[in-house]
């Protein structure tokens, strides 16, 4: 039988080590307590900085304006030469979006392993810092500024849209892809490497495959945003359905911009409808 807890000289109990050890090893609450606070102080500053006009919004006036504006849209316009128009700019911005991300997902993937890595020495530690530094440049700097940039050397067009998508979205994968690297379990690709495997073959046999689905709900996800990031870089012209958004707004042609605006609406839909078929095929 295992024996009870000695008795001390005044009639108490000896402390129970691990006890002790429970204690001190709880986290302590006050971290979490600090940035609620920090969260909330944000919260009230921001609502007194900002000159929130909830009685001109809630205003009858304002009520009766933005109904007027809405109505303006309805109905759609469908003359047959303006669908033909809007068609060939709905496929622009699909190839502007989709070939914007495709560049992404190359770039954001050979990026994401340094950047991912565990930094064991000096070298790689400064790799690691100087990959992440530069994914956060390009993902800092929103595709509308990209596109105005990118319009100095390749012009108005697609061409700019792509590359402007393109910049911004390797920016947001590449810290995904990376923080998705980092969160796997090692010990799959650590067993190839154990028993001889390159650690280029150890990468895509192990840690890819078990990454995949996260990369591909990940991709998926921002061409959808890549598709409604197209809609603004038609400011400056970049092509597809936002130049087209952006012509007829300009001119307060409601009609024919609510046919655009349905148009997006409609390719989100699709993308979203070919995200779903293809994560349930691959969870599969």
């Amino acid at each position: 039988m295992k024996a009870g807890p000695e008795k001390l000289a005044d009639g108490g109990r000896t402390p129970d080590p691990g006890a002790a050890a429970d204690v001190m090893k709880r986290p302590s609450s006050l971290p979490g307590i600090l940035v609620l606070g920090a969260i909330l102080a944000l919260i009230i500053a921001s609502f007194w900085t900002l000159e929130l006009r909830w009685r001109d919004f809630l205003a009858p006036d304002a009520g009766r304006l933005m109904a007027e504006f809405i109505t303006g849209f309805f109905p759609p316009e469908t003359n047959s030469q303006f669908i033909a128009r809007l068609g060939t700019a709905t496929l622009e911005t699909l190839a502007m979006s989709a070939l914007g991300t495709a560049l992404a997902v190359v770039l954001a993937v050979v990026l994401a392993v340094p950047a991912s890595r565990i930094p064991h020495s000096a070298w790689t530690a400064l790799l690691r810092r100087t990959t992440r530094l530069v994914l956060n440049a390009l993902r800092s700097i929103p595709e509308l500024v990209w596109a105005a940039m990118w319009v100095i050397a390749a012009g108005l067009g697609p061409f700019t849209g792509t590359l402007a998508l393109a910049a911004h979205t390797l920016g947001v994968l590449g810290r995904l892809f990376a923080d998705t690297f980092e969160n796997l379990p090692p010990e799959p690709a650590r067993a190839l490497r154990d028993n001889g495997a390159h650690p280029l073959a150890a990468w895509l046999y192990a840690t890819l495959p078990q990454a995949l689905p996260q990369l591909l709900s990940y991709t998926l996800y921002r061409w959808e945003n890549n598709i409604r990031a197209a809609a603004v870089l038609g400011v400056v012209g970049a092509g597809g359905l936002g130049q087209m958004l952006y012509f007829h707004l300009s001119l307060f042609q409601m009609p024919e911009a609510a046919s655009v605006i349905l148009a997006m609406l409609a390719l989100v839909g699709l993308v979203d409808a070919m995200s779903y078929a293809a994560l349930r095929r691959l969870s599969r």
